[in-house]
């Protein structure tokens, strides 16, 4: 369980808080949603979670270990991240799945970290890619490759960073497929931005919505409203649903 207390950050001394006592908690195998305009801490929040960044005050723990404590290695056993910029190299599927066992191996690759991506290949269906140069492949399944790179760390949480954005329709379906697969199925507990608010809702189970550094609301997709809407994003919609699906619709 991802359990962050009155997280607080700012990029220079005397600059404006960009995290303000955030808060919030996720548990295994949970979808959770960040919401929030741009500049609200979103990408903020992301990289203290990943000690890219280190906050100034507040707690980030996990299963009630001290995220902010560990090294880079010990928290790349815990916490995997799938950026929205993903940039591999020439390297082939199968390597470029391996590396994802760096946390784990030193300056070699042994037996276990082989069969964990061989395992990883073979549950994404991307065994048939194994060779190819991942350069080569579609916007799509270069995401779902990096997906597959992250569940090779074996991680207990997943951070996505916009995992759909630049994506078309049917690519969107098979990354959010995914998410829902790795949850669900590896008990993998799933932190995700995402700008869509109707895949938002499609997606997840536990909404966070940011607001000047805070979290403003925290709950199921009920407690998303019209008014909670406006708030967080300036906006007006209206909620209507269908198929018993919430839909958001732009006025």
């Amino acid at each position: 369980m991802l359990e962050i207390r009155n997280l607080a950050f700012r990029y220079h001394a005397h600059g404006p808080a960009v995290l303000d006592g955030a808060s919030l908690t996720l548990r295994d195998g949970e979808i959770g949603i960040l919401l929030g305009k741009n500049g609200s801490g979103k990408t903020t929040l992301f990289k203290t979670v990943l000690g890219i960044e280190k906050p100034a005050s507040g707690s980030i723990l996990f299963d009630g270990e001290d995220l902010v404590k560990m090294s880079r290695r010990e928290r790349a056993r815990r916490v995997a991240y799938v950026p929205q910029d993903i940039r591999f190299g020439a390297l082939s599927v199968y390597d470029t799945v391996l590396m994802g066992r760096i946390a784990h191996f030193g300056f070699a690759a042994g037996k276990e970290d082989e069969a964990v991506t061989e395992r990883v290949l073979e549950d994404m269906g991307l065994t048939a890619f194994a060779e190819r140069n991942v350069e080569e492949l579609s916007g799509g399944e270069r995401q779902k490759i990096a997906v597959a790179r992250a569940l090779a760390q074996e991680p207990k949480l997943l951070i996505f960073d916009e995992p759909t954005a630049n994506l078309d329709i049917a690519n969107e379906q098979l990354i959010l497929s995914e998410i829902r697969l790795v949850a669900k199925e590896k008990h993998i507990a799933v932190l995700t931005s995402l700008h869509d608010l109707n895949e938002a809702l499609a997606l997840g189970e536990h909404f966070f919505l940011m607001k000047e550094g805070k979290i403003g609301y925290d709950g199921g997709a009920d407690m998303i409203t019209e008014e909670m809407i406006r708030d967080i994003f300036d906006a007006e919609v209206r909620i209507v649903e269908i198929e018993k699906q919430r839909i958001v619709i732009k006025e």
